[in-house]
């Protein structure tokens, strides 16, 4: 695999009527097989009176980006209906690190299972094209622990190279950091300096 893959940009809902089925299309960027299933748990439990929620993801499931794990579900539709044309569409996309969930509240009428096929494709489809495509590199999540003095400085750094964080100010300052896979080591060693070694890095 590239050191690049295509996901999508934002998280990003879409919904249309089928013969008076209501599909809802969700879809969100994750960074883990444990992030993506806890968005299907999410969206299920938000949409818990649909008549199906069809998941389907596409995440790299180790830090090197060799292994790619595919999961799908049909969620009591007919088999092969639903989950699979969900993951297809992830596929043609070539787009990973991301997970949808199309919602369906039923309308009374069949749609068969073609129409089935063509209206899962299309709520996935919908709402990757709403969230729109990026170019993307792993990433990995550096834990930075600092007494009160340093935190300062380490701020300052993780500023000056644009990444994102979060702080969190309790008996001593935690950063959790956001960072390129490929700049990790240089950020730590750079902390490292900057703090003359009072730092704890996770």
């Amino acid at each position: 695999m590239t050191d690049t893959y295509r996901t999508v940009a934002e998280p990003a809902t879409t919904t249309f009527v089928v013969q008076g089925s209501e599909f809802l299309g969700h879809v969100r960027p994750v960074e883990s097989v444990e992030a993506a299933e806890a968005f299907v748990e999410t969206v299920d439990s938000e949409y818990a009176d649909a008549t199906h929620n069809v998941p389907a993801y596409r995440v790299r499931a180790d830090p090197d980006g060799e292994l790619l794990r595919e999961y799908s579900s049909d969620d009591g539709e007919p088999s092969g209906s639903a989950g699979k044309p969900a993951l297809n569409v992830l596929q043609g996309r070539e787009l990973e690190n991301v997970a949808v969930v199309v919602t369906r509240y039923y309308g009374g009428t069949n749609l068969g299972v073609g129409g089935l096929v063509r209206a899962y494709s299309r709520a996935v489809k919908e709402a990757v094209d709403e969230a729109g495509v990026i170019e993307e590199r792993p990433h990995e999540r550096v834990v930075v622990v600092v007494e009160y003095d340093d935190s300062g400085t380490v701020r300052g750094v993780l500023e000056s190279e644009g990444y994102e964080f979060d702080a969190d100010y309790e008996q001593r300052v935690t950063f959790d950091v956001r960072v390129p896979r490929e700049a990790a080591a240089s950020l730590r060693d750079r902390l490292r300096s900057a703090t003359s070694g009072r730092v704890d890095l996770e």
